[in-house]
C-alpha cells in the first residue's frame, strides 16, 4: 500500500526523486499523467490499467468518457527511473501542476500524487476545515462503510 507524504526539491533541471518507500512497491517503470486539483498521478503501469478501465470500456459516444480519456490517457507518459529514483518531469505536466522548488509526493493506497508544496499546502487546509463534512458527505452516500 501506498501511503505517506515525503517532499524532495526540484532540480535545475526539472529532476524528481521518488520516494525509496514508494519505489519498492512501484519498481523502476512507472507511469505518470495529470490528476485532478492540479497535481499529477503516478501509478505503476498496471495500476494505471485498472484505472483508466471503465474509460476503455465505456461508450465511445459519452462525450465524459471521451474527455476523460483526453485528460488521464493523453497526459500520461511512461517513465523509467534511474539508479536513484529519478526522473525528469515532463515540461507539459511540469507547466499543468506548477511545481516549483519543493515537490510533495503523497501516497494514496494505489497511487501516488505529486504536487507543487503551496498547491499542497492550500489543499490540505481546505480538507482539514471541511474534514467532518466531507466524512459525513461519504457516509450520507453510502460509498465507505466502517466493519
Amino acid at each position: 500500500m501506498l501511503i505517506g507524504e515525503y517532499q524532495t526539491k526540484l532540480t535545475d533541471k526539472n529532476r524528481v526523486a521518488v520516494p525509496a518507500e514508494f519505489r519498492k512497491l512501484l519498481g523502476n517503470k512507472i507511469v505518470i499523467t495529470k490528476g485532478y486539483e492540479g497535481c499529477l498521478i503516478i501509478t505503476s503501469a498496471d495500476m494505471f490499467q485498472r484505472f483508466i478501465e471503465p474509460l476503455k470500456n465505456g461508450p465511445f459516444f459519452s462525450k465524459s468518457i471521451r474527455e476523460s480519456t483526453r485528460f488521464l490517457v493523453g497526459s500520461a507518459f511512461n517513465v523509467d527511473l534511474d539508479d536513484q529514483g529519478r526522473f525528469v518531469l515532463p515540461t507539459s505536466l511540469l507547466a499543468y501542476s506548477g511545481i516549483k522548488g519543493i515537490a510533495v509526493f503523497t501516497g494514496l493506497n494505489t497511487w501516488i500524487e505529486l504536487w507543487d508544496k503551496k498547491k499542497w499546502d492550500e489543499q490540505m487546509k481546505d480538507i482539514e476545515v471541511n474534514a467532518s463534512d466531507i466524512a459525513e458527505t461519504l457516509n450520507s452516500t453510502d460509498h465507505i462503510q466502517p466493519n
